[in-house]
């Protein structure tokens, strides 16, 4: 097994207020796009299907779940050490993530809300969902005797211009990959739970459902724009996505193995197991998806996360820019170069398999 680098410790803007991570490639992001695009989506082709979905949406199912019992009141002082480092590290990602969607889900609403109405309430609905998600997630983190000033997040983050076609692309991919992170994890706490040291873990279950509604949502908002996957160029994008989703997972999961040996899971079979099923999920909305049973496939992923271990190593040393610039090459031509291969994998035909349930 690749061994992570341990996690450092929480920096703070001020007592008891964890200073944001620095933002790389990496770290979750915040996006903004072409909404007057947006708006003037025209979804006639599938709106049968959206409109289902906004009402799932409507429904509300886990309004009254994310609420916090007896077993949250207590201290959390016994969880030590790595353990609770990678356990903060763990939260203040999946707030950030969760935050970031909700600003861009709100702010969709507010825009569409006059030329769209239809999408303007799926983006409405979706916002709450990731606004109790991110709320409940900080909560958790102020058990740690930390938290995150999401005022703060909202003014200094960096915003990424993302076209409408490639929002949609990577906000479907991170919902689903988002549920099968969570309920994998879910499955593994009911089998062993031993493992279960914080009560944030029973919330999985229905958490994962808000992620995979919302994937349904935007699955079905990308089949009503053929021009998504119905052409040559809509084809590559996907194994774009697809690719750097896998990527970035695996190099998320590895960094962070001492979170998932924590609660018992094994790094390796766990990203590899998400990834499986995330790429098949895919086959539902994308034309393509990825051959995940090729020799090398996931192999290649993780000597991308090698590289990047590499490059964090060099990053961090004391040598000199211009020792430092030259050392980076060979790693970051490594992972260039197994992305390509990767990419060049011959991929698999989903339409063919449309009609085939999962």
């Amino acid at each position: 097994m690749v061994k992570s680098l341990e996690t450092s410790n929480p920096e703070l803007l001020k007592p008891g207020i964890k200073a944001p991570v620095q933002e790389t490639l990496l770290t979750p992001r915040f996006y903004t796009t072409d909404f007057e695009a947006v708006a003037n989506l025209d979804i006639s082709a599938n709106e049968a299907e959206l409109q289902a979905v906004v009402e799932e949406l409507r429904a509300d199912y886990n309004r009254h779940h994310f609420v916090r019992d007896e077993e949250f009141n207590q201290s959390w002082d016994h969880v030590e050490g790595e353990k609770r480092r990678a356990f903060i590290d763990f939260l203040e990602r999946s707030c950030t993530s969760e935050f970031s969607g909700f600003l861009l889900f709100k702010e969709l609403s507010r825009r569409l809300k006059a030329k769209n109405p239809l999408l303007a309430d799926a983006f409405n609905y979706m916002a709450r969902d990731e606004a109790r998600h991110a709320g409940f997630l900080n909560k958790s983190m102020a058990d740690f005797n930390l938290s995150l000033d999401l005022s703060y997040l909202t003014k200094h983050r960096t915003y990424t211009f993302f076209p409408p076609e490639w929002i949609i692309y990577a906000v479907y991919l991170s919902e689903k990959i988002g549920y099968w992170r969570y309920i994998l994890v879910h499955r593994h706490i009911q089998e062993n739970p031993e493992y279960q040291f914080y009560p944030l873990f029973r919330k999985f279950e229905s958490w994962c459902q808000d992620e995979n509604r919302h994937g349904d949502f935007f699955k079905a908002l990308l089949r009503s724009q053929p021009k998504l996957w119905n052409n040559w160029r809509s084809r590559l994008w996907v194994r774009f996505f697809l690719l750097t989703v896998f990527v970035t997972h695996t190099i998320t999961v590895f960094e962070r193995a001492s979170f998932y040996e924590a609660i018992g899971i094994h790094p390796r079979k766990y990203n590899n197991r998400v990834i499986e099923e995330t790429n098949n999920t895919s086959s539902r909305a994308f034309p393509l998806i990825l051959d995940t049973n090729h020799p090398q496939f996931f192999w290649r992923l993780e000597q991308c996360f090698l590289s990047t271990q590499k490059l964090t190593e060099i990053k961090e040393s004391n040598r000199s820019p211009f020792v430092k610039f030259w050392q980076k090459v060979p790693p970051m031509f490594s992972i260039i170069s197994n992305m390509l291969r990767l990419y060049l994998i011959k991929p698999i035909d989903a339409e063919s398999t449309r009609a085939t349930v999962r």
